[in-house]
């Protein structure tokens, strides 16, 4: 049997990512909901989206307080033909997803910091786990057919297992900037970004059963036991083998048992006993059969039944209960800079560059029964760099904001196809694929803003986005799907210092299927989805 290393893929790969690139979040604040575009941003929230464009606030101190509350659902649908049932469901549920800003403007300058989820920020639940847990499994099966031609009873039909998994992911950005006017119509900035990172991962492989016979039994007790009894036939195979050892020894390894029995070197009870283990070892014809052969018969019953007796052994032990509990943790920097150009009190024109992050994680482990996860051991976490634009043009009753991002994702190294490594590490690793992008991701988002009155506003947007993924960087874990995201929301203007933003999104992703590879059963379809919704609210409050 291959070994069940597959969980291991799943728990070095986990990320959680929302609003932005593969792993980046740019959902940060409750306008961005409501809105869906920020990049031309001149409030508050421009810390994360224009820090360039902060210049155009009052002079004085500024502060907001936004969360959002997230529901993502992650569906697998695996056509591969052994599972039992290839619809998998995991659940993201992100009850908090806190953002912070705070702005001191004097004049020319405005220093800003900025506080987030910048990656991940969200736990994700699998309660049976996914179609690559359970693909290894589900081979047991078909590889214990061999064990009914040692006896019809030992007929395995089935397996049930119960598998789970839970990840949470979260790259906390502390933000840090200082933006200058240069002149009226130009403004620049220039920061960088603190990310601490904690991923933390606990998966377990519980109570694996097989169907023999329409009942179910544990499976490495029921392993075990039937490797005691192979184990005994090929002792049985070895007695006989050593008995026959003098009747060679005395010359008459080239006679056959009747031969022998009419010669009076044996007697019948002796040739029946002979004839009648070999019968139980397949031989039809055990008369027929010279000593010599019938050694060696009972010989190679005797190597073949003791490596199935190991192998149900080693099995055994393989499905037994698994379990690991691990984090990692590291930190890393995005240096930042931006400028703004604001043709008239009309129009601006922002654009903003973070470059890539290099960031190294250690393992924090407690528990890892498949070894997975050596306690210090450093693993690379890199997150792509990002160049975002930004048009807003803004009169007394309308705000109109067209953004684009680029994620430079070809930057990063994504690390291996999680799928290959289940079914192909222990068969032929060079069969596993790096996870590679076909172009760097982009979004696209429009927002437009109705001031309904001096202090109520509603607000709509739309968003495109594409990460531009191959398929081989589709895995049931970890897969990116083009997608187009509603928002709409409000802004009330409590008092001139006190505003309230409130907004709603729903994210529509477009199912990908891709053809998967395995060495026992050739290609196989999977079709991989996503649903998200986000609610959001915000409280900013000036000092002037």
């Amino acid at each position: 049997m291959k070994k069940l290393t597959f969980i291991a893929a799943f728990f070095m790969l986990f990320q959680v990512a929302f609003a932005g690139g593969l792993l980046t979040n740019t959902n940060q604040s409750a306008q961005f909901i409501r809105m869906m575009s920020r990049n031309a941003s001149t409030d508050i929230d421009a810390v994360y989206f224009n820090p360039a464009g902060l210049i155009h606030l009052e002079d004085g101190w500024h502060f907001a307080f936004h969360s959002q509350t997230i529901f993502q659902t992650k569906t697998v649908d695996s056509k591969f033909p052994l599972l039992n049932d290839g619809v998998y469901e995991g659940v993201v549920e992100v009850p908090v997803f806190p953002s912070a800003f705070a702005v001191y403007k004097m004049e020319d300058w405005a220093f800003s910091l900025g506080f987030g989820p910048n990656a991940g920020g969200g736990s994700a639940t699998f309660d049976r786990g996914l179609p690559s847990f359970e693909i290894p499994i589900t081979k047991v099966v078909p590889g214990l057919a061999g064990l009914t031609q040692i006896n019809p009873a030992l007929n395995v039909t089935g397996y049930s297992a119960e598998l789970s998994f839970e990840g949470n992911s979260v790259f906390w950005g502390i933000q840090l900037g200082a933006t200058y006017r240069v002149s009226d119509m130009l403004s620049v900035y220039g920061g960088v970004r603190y990310l601490p990172a904690k991923n933390a991962y606990q998966g377990t492989i519980r109570s694996i059963q097989l169907e023999v016979n329409d009942q179910y039994y544990p499976a490495p007790a029921w392993l075990l036991d039937v490797s005691g009894s192979v184990q005994g036939m090929a002792d049985m195979a070895g007695g006989a083998a050593a008995n026959v050892e003098p009747l060679i020894q005395g010359g008459a390894g080239g006679f056959t048992l009747p031969q022998l029995e009419a010669a009076g070197t044996i007697d019948a009870a002796t040739r029946a006993s002979l004839e009648q283990g070999l019968m139980s070892f397949g031989v039809s014809n055990p008369g027929q059969l010279t000593v010599n052969q019938i050694q060696q018969t009972f010989l190679g019953a005797e190597a073949q039944l003791s490596g199935t007796a190991t192998t149900l052994t080693a099995t055994s032990t393989q499905l037994g209960d698994k379990e690991v509990d691990t984090e990692q943790t590291g930190a890393g920097f995005t240096p930042m800079i931006g400028v703004e150009i604001a043709p008239n009190e009309n129009w601006n024109i922002a654009l903003k560059y973070e470059m890539k992050t290099t960031l190294e994680l250690e393992n924090e482990t407690r528990i890892d029964d498949l070894g997975l996860f050596p306690d210090g051991a450093p693993s690379r976490n890199d997150l792509p760099a990002i160049l975002a634009a930004g048009v807003g043009y803004r009169n007394d009753r309308l705000e109109a904001q067209l953004s684009y991002n680029m994620y430079f994702n070809k930057g990063v190294g994504w690390g291996p196809n999680t799928q290959d490594i289940a079914v192909w590490q222990d068969v032929d690793p060079t069969q596993i694929r790096n996870r590679e992008i076909d172009r760097n991701g982009m979004e696209v988002g429009l927002g437009l803003q109705y001031n309904l009155t001096d202090e109520f506003a509603f607000s709509v947007g739309g968003l495109w986005g594409d990460q531009g993924v191959a398929d081989s960087y589709q895995s049931d874990f970890s897969y990116s799907n083009p997608s187009v995201t509603a928002g709409a929301g409000i802004e009330w203007l409590i008092t001139d210092q006190l505003i309230l933003d409130a907004g709603f999104s729903n994210t529509f992703y477009e199912d990908q299927t891709v053809t998967f590879n395995d060495p026992d059963v050739g290609s196989y379809k999977q079709t991989m989805g996503k649903t998200t919704m986000t609610f959001a609210v915000g409280l900013s409050y000036a000092i002037f």
